[in-house]
């Protein structure tokens, strides 16, 4: 008799299905997982046979084969515990023949037979639901599984609670979705006293979806000012919720089941490896870019970050996803997301001009803004220069607009780009990511704006690249003062801009 029931391998955000079946047959009496799964799933015989001790039952004395098909899929993760344990419990006859029709099965056995949570029950979900099935989690995996929608969930705390559902004598109530959390407190605008060109660069930033970069010296508000963006974006639409929280709980990073409608906002440190950054490890894990997926990637000291972490960061910003090569796989996530990024003019943080100017200005900044690579620069939006902070600035009351009227306007002028989105029936709403005949259409200009452009690109200060990321720019300025057309004074403001990265990038 071969036992069957359904589980999932995980590829990126996607759970791809996997038959589990186990048979009893002659031989010599042994405990044999097959299907090219790795270690963790290698150790499930121990796991699954201390849980069945833990209950009080004994493997039969005969040869068994648990087979995790298809076999040429890779298997990883010790989520294949449950269902290889209920598969042999179907097999010795201990759970009824036809308990397990209609279910699929994902999580790790103690040695006491408790069932312990694993990474990725809402995908498992997910993709139970779209095969017509039921999902069998972990109990703390259980307010995190229903939010999958209608798919019938079941989250018993172990396995002898899930046998004697399957017999009538204990019956598990279905598990609600966990908290929908408001996200942690933004610091506010009103904090930020002077700097009031780089507010505005924030405010069209968060306004369009556009790439920010902001220099200058120590202490002059870089960082304050981008812990503050996350405040003036919109909340995340449901299908941004699931497409972050997909990314989250493969990563592991959902807590009792609580959702966030919070833009994530990721600011790893500078040591960071490529791999962290995009995505990697043994078993693939998401980086940095998947787990900022419609959110804010900050990356303070962008210089110090090395050369080849940052390259590696040029294909998502354009393509909106990072795929991870390995020798058996190729795993594909999701990274669409806004980058910000602040630096010191030079090493010693100065820069050339000013009180306390560096001593070796201008080498020394040359030299250090060559760190960042020409074609990283060029897929920036906004280059700010933020100034020192004056005693003047400092000595002054806080500023009477603070984030609240920002995220206003930035709401308007989103959702002014929502319904034009829908009216010329574009995939994405935001400006950042309008292209091709798209963004024609959206950003007509009309023939002095057009001829601004067209000198700034003959003048050698634009790429192709910087073409459209100028007329995206222009189209979100726009945007923010209320305006159809997309006017000359519009692309000055835009080509203003961008001005400082063609400084960078021919430094």
């Amino acid at each position: 008799m071969v036992a069957r029931i359904v589980t999932v391998a995980f590829e990126g955000v996607e759970a791809r299905r996997v038959d589990v079946e186990v048979q009893l047959t002659g031989g010599a009496v042994n405990f044999i997982v097959v299907g090219l799964g790795d270690k963790a799933v290698a150790e499930s015989r121990e796991r699954v046979r201390a849980a069945f001790a833990g209950l009080g039952l004994a493997l039969p004395a005969r040869r068994i084969i648990a087979n995790l098909a298809p076999a040429d899929l890779p298997k990883e993760g010790s989520h294949y515990d449950l269902p290889i344990a209920l598969a042999l419990m179907a097999a010795m006859g201990v759970a009824p023949p036809d308990a397990l029709d209609g279910w699929a099965a994902v999580g790790e056995l103690s040695l006491d037979g408790r069932i312990v949570q694993v990474a990725g029950a809402l995908p498992a979900a997910m993709a139970a639901g779209a095969m017509g099935l039921g999902l069998i989690c972990p109990e703390a995996s259980g307010p995190e599984a229903a939010w999958a929608g209608d798919t019938r969930i079941l989250a018993p705390p172990s396995l002898i609670s899930l046998i004697n559902h399957f017999r009538g004598s204990q019956i598990l109530a279905a598990p609600r979705p966990g908290p929908m959390l408001d996200g942690e407190a933004v610091p506010d605008l009103r904090d930020v006293k002077g700097q009031e060109n780089a507010k505005r660069a924030l405010e069209v930033a968060a306004a369009g979806g556009h790439n920010l970069l902001f220099r200058g010296p120590p202490g002059s508000g870089k960082s304050m000012m981008a812990a503050r963006l996350p405040g003036l974006l919109p909340p995340l639409t449901p299908e941004e919720l699931l497409d972050t929280s997909m990314v989250h709980s493969v990563a592991g990073l959902i807590a009792k089941g609580a959702l966030t409608r919070a833009r994530p906002f990721r600011s790893p440190h500078h040591s960071a490896s490529m791999a962290a950054l995009t995505g990697g490890g043994i078993k693939a894990k998401p980086g940095e870019v998947s787990l900022a997926h419609n959110g804010v990637l900050f990356l303070d000291e962008l210089p110090e970050f090395s050369a080849q972490a940052l390259d590696s960061l040029r294909q998502p910003l354009e393509t909106g996803e990072v795929m991870v090569a390995r020798a058996n796989a190729h795993v594909r996530y999701p990274a669409r997301f806004q980058l910000v990024a602040a630096m010191n003019p030079c090493r010693c943080g100065s820069g050339g001009l000013g009180k306390g100017a560096c001593g070796r200005a201008p080498r020394c900044q040359a030299d250090y803004q060559r760190r960042v690579s020409g074609p990283f620069l060029d897929r920036i939006d906004l280059m700010v220069d933020v100034p020192p902070v004056t005693a003047a600035d400092l000595a002054l009351p806080a500023p009477a607009e603070g984030t609240a009227e920002a995220a206003a306007r930035v709401a308007r002028a989103r959702a002014w780009q929502a319904a034009r989105a829908a009216e010329h029936g574009l995939p994405d709403p935001l400006n950042a990511q309008a292209a091709g005949e798209g963004l024609e259409r959206i950003c007509a200009l009309d023939a002095p704006a057009r001829a601004l452009l067209s000198r700034a690109a003959e003048a050698g200060g634009l790429t192709a690249r910087g073409w459209t990321r100028t007329l995206r720019l222009a189209r979100t300025i726009a945007d923010l003062e209320g305006a159809e057309a997309v006017r000359r004074v519009h692309v000055a403001e835009a080509l203003a801009w961008r001005q400082t990265g063609a400084e960078l990038e021919r430094a």
